[in-house]
């Protein structure tokens, strides 16, 4: 469109129209010819030998213009082609630029996301590990708690048991001391020899059927499943208290079986009394023997 306005430009103007043209031409002619003969007709009747004329047309002429060659578009196409190439290679390197930032961002995005989440797995494995911390020593705490608390509770039934095993032996040196009081005070009328060693008054020990007595009560808490080759006899001293209660054992001879030893021990402790005698009284102490098969 640019190249077509170009040639325009350039291009020789527009010839006047047909009709102007001839009426001017006959104009032209006609005072041409009407000078002619004017001039002829003054050189006849005048004396002078030379006439002079200028002869001046009505309406002056003017040569058309040159005609031009429509310019070469060639290199402005060129040049156009050129920069269309040069604007389209600015455009995809502008595209291509943009996409590369937003891949850049995407990528910076990803990394801010990644290190957030690494951050949130390290603060969550911290409070993890704070917790397990936290709960182990609480567990030793509570563990280190219940050793003293079981500490205490066994010092306690220690010392109660102590407390128990001083008080019986207490309460049997003072029933002995007046066991020794009452024979002492007894003395004068003891009935033994010569050569008596006593130290009470009467020469006197259990009755015949008291030890009957005492095995049919004992007997009965022995538990001993096992069988027992032979028929041994394990032999216990035992302690009382005025009243019968058993306040110390001693295992004088044993049986050659440990087992049958044990069980005839515990069997006493789960007794713990024994009867009184024929008199009403209880030996202060005794040797009591027990076999399997009596």
């Amino acid at each position: 469109m640019h190249a077509h306005n170009d040639r325009d430009q350039f291009s020789p103007p527009r010839p006047p129209a047909r009709l102007r043209a001839i009426s001017l031409a006959v104009l032209v002619h006609v005072v041409l010819i009407g000078a002619l003969t004017w001039g002829v007709n003054w050189k006849n009747s005048a004396d002078q030998p030379a006439v002079e004329a200028e002869l001046w047309a009505a309406v002056p002429q003017q040569a058309a213009p040159r005609a031009v060659e429509p310019p070469d578009t060639r290199e402005a196409d060129i040049a156009i082609e050129r920069k269309k190439k040069r604007l389209e290679q600015e455009k995809k390197a502008r595209e291509q630029q943009l996409e590369r930032e937003k891949r850049e961002r995407e990528r910076k995005e990803d990394e801010r996301r990644d290190r957030l989440e690494q951050e949130k797995k390290e603060r969550l494995q911290k409070e993890k590990e704070k917790e397990q911390r936290e709960k182990q020593l609480a567990e030793q705490k509570k563990a280190e708690q219940d050793k003293q608390k079981k500490l205490a509770e066994d010092k306690r039934k220690a010392d109660e048991a102590a407390k128990r095993k001083a008080d019986a032996e207490a309460k049997q040196l003072a029933e002995q001391r007046e066991a020794n009081l009452r024979r002492i005070q007894g003395l004068a009328g003891a009935t033994g020899g010569e050569n008596a060693t006593g130290k009470d008054k009467d020469t006197r020990g259990p009755s015949g059927g008291y030890g009957g007595k005492v095995a049919a009560k004992v007997k009965p808490n022995i538990v001993y499943p096992d069988a027992i080759s032979g028929n041994p006899r394990a032999e216990v001293e035992v302690r009382l208290s005025p009243d019968g209660t058993i306040v110390g054992k001693r295992l004088v001879q044993s049986s050659g079986n440990k087992a049958w030893d044990d069980a005839v021990l515990r069997a006493l402790d789960k007794t713990e009394t024994l009867p009184r005698d024929v008199d009403g009284r209880v030996p202060p102490s005794l040797t009591i023997g027990f076999r399997p098969q009596d």
